[in-house]
């Protein structure tokens, strides 16, 4: 049987370079000469036919015409570079919040040193860098990626949980694997042929320019740094069962696929239980995934002794995983709660046995896509972050599951719609010599485990290990009301959920933190994204006015303003018009000018310089996408002798810099009905990492933490959500039914008057029950169904009297209650 030669993935960085410049044409686009614009891009899109456009709308014309997913990509605007006034402004409006007068006074200080100092100059010096490229920042954000020296599982790595099957009998591990890799491929197949419709934003269409580099992609670490390799050519899978490696093709030479669904169930199943012919104790000893979760210079120069011989075993086997179009991870696990699921997810279970991890942890390989399917058919994606943003990987997991669904449709009904404009020949009626050069039988990947590799392996896993026990993960499946009810109240469901997060956190710590949410930028040409910052005056003001003793209708008034204005936010950062990677990139073109400097200084001293990887060099601290600041280890170019010539310009020598960089709630939205939850870990070891997904009628929400209390604020989170809907209703009820209030003020009115001291004290009703003075602002309407209303905290007798059935007993007042429990706790400061 003739076997594959594998070469080591071809580094992306000419290409990127060329991608980058505007004149660049991407196969299937054609840009006549057109601006770039956001008109002629939509015009480029609308050219191709419906059939093209929405194959699933048409799915019974078979013609399909290829060119679509690309064909606008050259008319895209370029990305924006903001005013630098604009930008500061904006940069003050999100710090003066966070900050004390005192701490705002010094910020707005050091801005304006800024505007009249080296911001201008920074400024030019940007727009000269920008004049050849077809998006400023691009190259900045790369490196921020590339340049983080600390392991990426937990710290750069996201994670989708997909729903399950809805046909129970395709929820086992095989069937559901299976399914998922055929409709992977068609993803694929639809890629590489650009036949992909491209992803709208009313009628919109947004880059795709990041679809072309989610497979067959690998993240290479190096002694300067990382590097995104790829293989644009590749036609094989690797498998990953119990950190045992394998792998097969799956596509010819033409990207068609070349084994059926159940083909591909059968290698799947002599996979599994090859992998367990082997003790797990045994293969755990040579489970070299947990490399990939390495500190980067570490696993750096294990991967120079995996290629220390060139074409050795151990190096082919590294370029197969490199080069694969992305992993499947089958675990011998079945996760049992959402918090689970989530950690499998996202770092894999730590399990130890006689000594030796067992856990699922051992069954990743962390610089690729992977998908993970337990045992129990559970299922989700983990993506390396550097060349894909979330949106990308959201796209890949919708079609993913949905194609799942309208095979399985089509079996039972052959006239059900496709997701494609075209799919591949039925493989079984073909001609096996048609595949070409292809191995359809797994492969088992034999590791010569030399010492070092062992012993390195051991270390690997412990610190691993220890990495997933710093952290915990808790999940909110809120099932009382989503996206409907929300906008059916007038609110942004984004917004609405975004304040929660914030009053959440004040109800447990007293305090305000800095608070991050992505906005898409996709579109732009290269777009990726911008930042919101979530923590507003009117937000502030919300959060206290919520937590005061306020009428209801003061905190529904408040909580609308705050609403508004994270819209506000939002509308400007996704024209590309915030602050944050503005005023990142002029960071970065200032340490360009002290790195120049250093190279100069270096050379004119006879010393011998080596060009860093990232023309940002080694900085101190780079601020990654939604994540707070990272810190290098290795030593900063800056902190050099030539440092001494350019002082850091004010802005970012201000504390300020520091504070809007150092995230302590990072959220980000990635909603859609294919998706169970969706999150990733903290970005700074005091804060909280949240993914959220808001559907039509439910919120589901993904906490993770350094343990801080990750639990207790998922269930503030609930208690907040049904708390607002009871004020929410109860001010709409007031705002359409006057009378009733008014016959209630009259019945209280009548009732005999009793002197002050006589009416002290709390009226013993017997059996525990007691009966307090009535407030106005929270009487409870008849019409009240009880589903919600419960104070923020759980308090066992004094928390179930909020929601008393009797009606001839009222309710305590909810803000008393609050106050007393707050006080008790000393959780918040009144």
């Amino acid at each position: 049987m003739a076997a594959r030669t594998f070469t080591q993935p071809v580094s992306l960085n000419a290409t990127l370079a060329a991608a980058r410049k505007p004149s660049t044409t991407m196969a299937g686009a054609d840009t006549n000469g057109a601006e770039r614009s956001a008109a002629s891009a939509k015009e480029a899109t609308q050219s191709y036919p419906s059939e093209a456009q929405e194959p699933l709308a048409n799915s019974k014309d078979a013609k399909s015409k290829p060119g679509i997913t690309f064909a606008h990509e050259d008319k895209l605007p370029k990305l924006p570079i903001p005013d630098l006034d604009s930008s500061c402004k904006r940069y003050l409006s999100s710090l003066k919040p966070l900050q004390s007068a005192k701490e705002h006074h010094d910020t707005v200080v050091a801005v304006q040193e800024f505007m009249k100092a080296d911001g201008p100059a920074l400024q030019d010096k940007l727009k000269k860098y920008a004049a050849d490229k077809g998006n400023y920042i691009e190259q900045f954000w790369y490196d921020s990626y590339l340049n983080f020296d600390n392991p990426v599982v937990l710290n750069l790595n996201p994670f989708f949980l997909l729903e399950d099957d809805p046909t129970p009998a395709r929820n086992n591990q095989v069937t559901r694997a299976a399914s998922l890799v055929v409709s992977a491929l068609s993803f694929v197949r639809a890629v590489r042929k650009e036949e992909l419709p491209p992803d709208t934003i009313r009628g919109q269409p947004l880059c795709m320019y990041q679809y072309s580099r989610l497979f067959g992609t690998a993240r290479i670490p190096t002694e300067n740094g990382c590097q995104i390799g790829q293989d644009p050519t590749s036609k094989h899978i690797v498998v990953l069962c119990h950190g045992q490696f394998y792998w097969f093709d799956v596509l010819d030479d033409n990207s068609d696929l070349i084994m059926t669904e159940k083909d591909i169930a059968l290698n799947l199943q002599v996979i599994i239980e090859d992998a367990q012919e082997i003790p797990i104790q045994d293969a755990a000893k040579g489970a070299l995934g947990v490399l990939s979760t390495e500190n980067r210079k570490v696993w750096s120069g294990l991967r120079d002794v995996l290629h220390s011989e060139e074409g050795s075993n151990n190096s082919d086997c590294l370029n197969i995983v490199d080069s694969a179009l992305f992993v499947l991870c089958l675990d011998y696990t079945e996760p049992q709660t959402g918090s689970e699921l989530c950690m499998n997810m996202l770092c894999g279970s730590s399990k130890i046995e006689k000594g030796v991890q067992v856990g699922t942890c051992t069954n990743r390989w962390y610089d690729k896509l992977q998908i993970i399917v337990c045992k129990n058919g559970s299922a989700g994606i983990n993506f390396e972050h550097t060349g894909v943003d979330g949106h990308t990987v959201l796209r890949f997991a919708s079609d993913l599951y949905t194609d799942t669904i309208l095979r399985f449709a089509r079996t039972i009904n052959g006239g059900a719609p496709s997701l494609w404009a075209s799919t591949s020949p039925d493989p079984a009626k073909r001609d096996p010599s048609s595949f070409g050069d292809v191995q359809t039988t797994p492969h088992k990947l034999e590791w010569d485990m030399v010492p070092e590799l062992s012993t390195a392996l051991r270390f690997a896993e412990t610190r691993l290990a220890d990495l997933i026990q710093q952290n915990e993960f808790a999940t909110l499946d809120f099932l009382t009301y989503g996206k409907n009810f929300i906008t059916s109240m007038g609110f942004s469901p984004d917004a609405f959920v975004q304040m929660a997060f914030q009053a959440a956190y004040y109800g447990l710590y007293g305090r305000m933190e800095c608070v991050y949410e992505p906005a898409m930028t996709k579109m732009f040409y290269h777009g990726r994204t911008e930042a919101i910052r979530s923590v507003t005056e009117e937000s502030v003001d919300f959060v206290r006015t919520f937590w005061g003793d306020n009428p209801a209708a003061a905190k529904v008034d408040a909580l609308r303003k705050a609403c508004q204005k994270h819209t506000e936010n939002t509308k400007v950062c996704s024209k590309a018009e915030g602050a944050d990677r503005h005023l990142y990139a002029l960071y970065c073109i200032w340490q360009r000018l002290i790195d120049q400097d250093a190279a100069d200084m270096t050379s004119s001293d006879d010393y011998e310089y080596e060009e860093p990887n990232s023309p940002v060099g080694s900085p101190e601290k780079v601020i990654a996408p939604h994540r707070n600041s990272i810190v290098s280890e290795a030593p900063s170019i800056a902190s050099t002798s030539a440092a001494v010539q350019h002082s850091m310009p004010a802005l970012f020598a201000d504390a300020g810099w520091d504070k809007i960089n150092t995230t302590i709630l990072s959220t980000s939205n990635c909603g859609n009905p294919s998706l169970r939850q969706f999150g990733f870990g903290p970005t700074s070891g005091d804060g909280f990492g949240i993914g959220y997904i808001i559907k039509d009628g439910s919120i589901s929400i993904c906490a993770s933490s350094k343990h801080r209390q990750t639990s207790r604020f998922i269930d503030a989170l609930e208690s907040y959500f049904l708390e607002m809907r009871k004020l929410l209703r109860q001010v709409r009820r007031r705002g359409t039914s006057a009378d009733k209030t008014a016959s209630k003020a009259r019945e209280a009115g009548v009732r005999p008057k009793v002197s002050r001291i006589k009416s002290r004290g709390r009226i013993i009703l017997g059996e525990g029950r007691t009966l307090t003075p009535l407030s106005e602002d929270f009487t409870e309407s008849e019409e009240d169904d009880g589903l919600g209303g419960y104070g923020f905290f759980d308090a066992g007798l004094l928390m179930s009297a909020l929601k008393h059935k009797d009606h001839a007993h009222p309710p305590v007042e909810k803000d008393v209650v609050r106050r007393n429990i707050g006080r008790r706790l000393n959780l918040v400061d009144y």
